[in-house]
């Protein structure tokens, strides 16, 4: 019992002080502008601190503040996210833009419970937000801290289990500084020590200004906490491409249904049938005969293995839009507008000469 209660009393002080000293400082988001700390947390969720550092810097060059992300049309901020993945997080970054200027006259709202309330934002985006632009006492509790709080306290648990994860919060909050001005530098220091010291594999026990204090550190726990989530099964999921172009070079693209694989993207027709394929391509007049088998391409998403196969194929001049797929024919020099998922980008660069 003595041990947890000089954890709680030392942690934040500590975590303070060690941030301000050994954190990281200088990242292009660490500022006080709610836009910017709210951009930088939704991409950053499940995405690495160095991907982030080359996607954020080009959007911000384009939607500088919120009015201009919330009047943007939804197509250019796809395009500026090819690549991220989870597209899901862009379209809600542009309706939460639009929530902030319709709702909050074009000013984020300071309290947590009001931040929640944008498309997107879960409590622990929402806390940090709030603790870095308004000194807020609101606790984050991403998987870098629940791993930090595991170790700290030697908590064993299931992860999914929301008992568990309700506990975690409680802890977490139990926490918190009691000076609301360290709550930029003690939220920072939560994720600089999961990311940097606390890591999941090989931690750097020796480094870490809590390792005197750590109870599975002390109980020689580090490798076993947090408990391991169980892991998913890996499906491979078949994908047939149309990948059509007509006489002038133009490809027939096609917007991607919200929901699903690559939601909101524009996309060539797709089917995970290829009697359907086929079914699509004689809508553009075109028999099986007359498609152009490619190479498989392998593209990994988080539970699937897609296994695309494109076939390609030159409409007529006048060919007839499919009638059961609304699409654009788009210029080869025009592509670059439309956001497009990553391995059709990647393809169409690649076959780029022989298709144009």
């Amino acid at each position: 019992m003595r041990n947890e209660e000089v954890l709680k009393s030392e942690f934040a002080p500590r975590l303070v002080q060690w941030q301000r000293q050994h954190g990281r400082h200088g990242l292009l988001w660490q500022t006080r502008e709610p836009y910017r700390v709210w951009l930088s947390e939704i991409m950053l969720q499940q995405t690495q601190v160095a991907t982030v550092l080359d996607y954020y810097p080009r959007f911000v060059a384009t939607f500088p503040d919120v009015q201009a992300l919330a009047a943007a049309e939804e197509d250019a901020v796809l395009g500026l996210w090819q690549g991220l993945g989870y597209y899901s997080r862009a379209r809600n970054l542009h309706k939460a833009a639009q929530q902030v200027v319709n709702e909050f006259g074009g000013v984020f709202p300071s309290e947590r419970i009001e931040l929640e309330r944008l498309c997107g934002v879960g409590r622990s985006t929402a806390a940090a937000i709030a603790a870095f632009c308004f000194n807020a006492r609101e606790t984050i509790l991403d998987g870098n801290v629940k791993r930090v709080l595991c170790r700290l306290f030697a908590l064993d648990g299931d992860p999914a289990n929301k008992a568990f994860e309700a506990k975690l919060w409680t802890t977490a909050e139990a926490l918190l500084p009691r000076n609301a001005a360290d709550m930029p530098a003690y939220t920072q220091g939560l994720m600089d020590l999961g990311a940097t010291v606390c890591k999941r594999l090989k931690p750097v026990c020796a480094v870490c200004p809590m390792n005197d204090i750590c109870l599975a550190h002390l109980q020689g726990r580090t490798a076993e906490l947090p408990r391991r989530k169980a892991a998913v099964a890996v499906k491979d999921v078949a994908l047939y491409w149309l990948v059509l172009r007509n006489r002038a070079g133009a490809v027939f693209l096609t917007k991607r249904p919200a929901k699903g694989i690559w939601g909101g993207l524009w996309c060539v027709p797709c089917s995970e049938s290829l009697d359907d394929l086929y079914a699509l391509a004689r809508d553009f007049g075109i028999q099986a005969e007359d498609l152009t088998e490619g190479i498989e391409i392998k593209h990994r998403l988080t539970h699937r293995q897609l296994m695309i196969l494109p076939f390609t194929a030159v409409a007529g001049e006048q060919a007839p839009v499919s009638a059961r797929i609304a699409g654009e024919w788009v210029a080869p020099e025009n592509l670059a507008i439309y956001g497009i998922p990553k391995p059709l980008h990647s393809y169409l660069n690649a076959v780029q000469n022989s298709l144009f």
